[in-house]
C-alpha cells in the first residue's frame, strides 16, 4: 500500500483555502475530496496522520479530525483503528452508468465522435478478416498493411521511413507506458513539460521517474534556456514532449529548439518521446512542421484516437529498428497485442485520411471560435488565449481556484479537470483546461454551467493573504 507524507499531500493541495469560503474542515475536506476524484491521490493510498497533517497544514488537529470525518462519511476514505485511513471512491461511483442517474455533462476529456468513415471502414474490415483467420490472431508487432500505411504516412510528411521501424500499439497512452517501463530503471530522471497530459505523467510516475519539469506556457511556449540547463543538468535518461499542438496549451515548439534539444539529448543520453497524436490538428492553416523526428533521432507516438475515434484504441510507435525490437521484446509482460480487426478498420481510414482530417479541423475550428464568443459574453474577467491547434484552451482564470471552481461545477452539472491534474505539486490553480471538440450545444451548456460554477465561487474571492500556503505553488 502506498503511503502519503504530510508535507506531499500539503503541495498538491496547494492554494486549499479561499477568504470567507467554508469552515476550514471543509475546504480540507473538498480540496482532499477533488484529489482523490481525479485520480491525483490514488485509492488504497494512506493518507497522513491528523497529528501530522494538522502541523504540516498550520491548523488544528480538530480541523483535520472533521475533515477526515466528512471524507469518510462521503464514502472518500476508509479509517481503522491502527491502521490509519485510506483513499477509496465511495460505492455509488460504479463504473457501470445507473441509467436513472442524472447525466453529467463531461469537459473532463479531449474527444471527439467517430468520423462517419468509421461505419464503411469497419464493414469493410469484416470483409477482410477471414484472410487472417488461420493465423493465432497474437502479433506484438502489427499486421504489415497498417504498419506500410503508417510509414506510408510519415513520408508523406517528409519523414521516410520503413515498415520496420513501426509498432502498432493499444493506442498513445499504451505507447508512452510501454517506451517508459522499457528504456527506463526505476529512480531515473524523465524531462517533461510542466503543464502536459496528466496520463503520461501518470505513466512515467508508474515506471519510477524523478520528474525534471520544464515550462510552456500560452503566452512564451517552451523556456527554451529552462530546457538546456535542465538537459545538461541532470542528463535525464528520458524526455517527453509535445512539441505540435501540446496538451494542454495549444503551443508548437519552433524548429531551432527541436533541434537544440535533440542535440543536447543525443549528447547526454537521453531518449526522446514525442508525443504527436496532436500533430495533424493545425487550425490556423499554418502547415504541419515536418515530424519531430526529422531533425534528429527520436521516438515517435501517434494515434487515431483524437482525430479518427478513441474507440479504436490503436496508436503506434515510430523509431530505430533497435529500439522497436526492444520495445517487442517487453511487450509481452503487459499484453500480446493490437486486436487485429480494429488495425483492418485503421488501415481502411488512412486511405482516406487527408479528407478525414480537413473535416477535423473544420470541425475543430468552429468549435474554438464558438467557445470563444461564449467565454467572452458569459465570462470576460477569464483570459482565453488564441489556441493555434488541438483540441482544447489553456485558460488563465486571474485567481488561484480552479480546484474550487471544478467541485462547484459538479453541483451544476458539469465534470470538468482543475489545472493542477496537468501539472506537478499542486501547479496551476489559475488555469482551466476546457475542451472545444462538442458539439455547439455541449458547448453552450458547458460555459452557462462554469458561469454559475464561477458565481458561487466569486461569492467567496481568493485572497492570499488568507492563504498560509499561497507562496507553496
Amino acid at each position: 500500500m502506498n503511503s502519503l507524507s504530510a508535507r506531499a499531500l500539503v503541495v498538491m493541495m496547494g492554494e486549499w483555502r479561499a477568504a470567507g469560503a467554508n469552515a476550514a474542515y471543509l475546504a480540507v475536506s473538498d480540496r482532499i475530496r477533488l484529489l482523490i476524484m481525479d485520480g491525483r491521490i490514488l485509492t488504497s493510498t494512506r493518507l497522513p496522520a491528523e497529528r501530522e497533517l494538522a502541523l504540516a497544514l498550520g491548523v488544528s488537529r480538530t480541523t483535520v479530525t472533521a475533515a477526515y470525518s466528512a471524507l469518510r462519511e462521503g464514502g472518500y476514505v476508509e479509517s481503522t483503528r491502527g491502521s490509519g485511513s485510506v483513499a477509496q471512491l465511495p460505492h455509488r461511483a460504479s463504473l457501470i452508468p445507473d441509467p436513472a442517474a442524472p447525466q453529467m455533462l463531461d469537459f473532463s476529456k479531449s474527444t471527439i465522435a467517430a468520423a462517419p468513415e468509421v461505419i464503411e471502414a469497419s464493414r469493410r474490415a469484416a470483409e477482410q478478416l477471414p484472410a487472417y483467420l488461420g493465423e493465432s490472431g497474437f502479433d506484438p508487432v502489427g499486421i504489415p498493411v497498417l504498419r506500410e500505411a503508417i510509414a506510408q504516412r510519415y513520408a508523406d510528411r517528409g519523414l521516410p521511413t520503413s515498415p520496420d521501424q513501426i509498432m502498432v500499439t493499444l493506442g498513445a497512452q499504451h505507447a508512452i507506458a510501454l517506451i517508459s517501463r522499457t528504456l527506463m530503471s526505476r529512480g531515473d530522471r524523465a524531462l517533461m513539460e510542466n503543464p502536459s497530459y496528466p496520463h503520461a505523467l501518470d505513466a512515467l510516475r508508474a515506471a519510477g521517474a524523478r520528474l525534471v519539469p520544464v515550462g510552456v506556457s500560452t503566452e512564451t511556449g517552451w523556456d527554451a534556456i529552462a530546457v538546456e540547463q535542465a538537459i545538461q543538468r541532470t542528463s535525464p535518461s528520458l524526455a517527453y514532449l509535445m512539441p505540435d499542438f501540446h496538451n494542454p496549451t495549444g503551443q508548437s515548439m519552433p524548429d531551432e529548439l527541436r533541434e537544440k534539444v535533440l542535440s543536447l539529448a543525443a549528447r547526454h543520453g537521453t531518449a526522446v518521446i514525442a508525443d504527436e497524436t496532436m500533430a495533424e490538428l493545425d487550425l490556423d492553416g499554418s502547415g504541419s512542421r515536418l515530424p519531430f523526428a526529422a531533425h534528429g533521432n527520436a521516438i515517435s507516438v501517434g494515434s487515431v484516437g483524437k482525430t479518427i475515434w478513441g474507440g479504436l484504441r490503436t496508436g503506434w510507435i515510430r523509431a530505430d529498428h533497435a529500439t522497436i525490437r526492444q520495445l517487442v521484446r517487453a511487450r509481452s509482460a503487459g499484453d500480446l497485442g493490437t486486436p487485429l480487426l480494429e488495425q483492418l478498420v485503421v488501415t481502411n481510414i488512412l486511405e482516406s485520411y487527408p479528407a478525414i482530417l480537413d473535416a477535423r479541423r473544420t470541425s475543430l475550428r468552429a468549435g474554438r471560435e464558438h467557445l470563444s464568443s461564449l467565454l467572452a459574453e458569459q465570462l470576460p474577467s477569464w483570459q482565453v488565449p488564441h489556441t493555434p491547434g488541438g483540441m482544447t484552451a489553456w485558460i488563465n482564470l486571474g485567481q488561484p481556484v480552479s480546484s474550487q471552481l471544478v467541485l462547484a461545477a459538479r453541483n451544476e452539472g458539469l465534470v470538468i479537470a482543475a489545472g493542477p491534474r496537468f501539472g506537478m505539486d499542486g501547479a496551476f490553480e489559475r488555469f482551466l483546461r476546457i475542451p472545444f471538440s462538442m458539439g455547439s450545444a455541449e458547448l453552450e451548456q458547458g460555459v452557462s454551467a462554469l458561469a454559475a460554477a464561477w458565481s458561487t465561487v466569486m461569492r467567496h474571492p481568493f485572497s492570499p493573504a488568507s492563504s498560509e500556503f499561497a507562496n507553496v505553488v
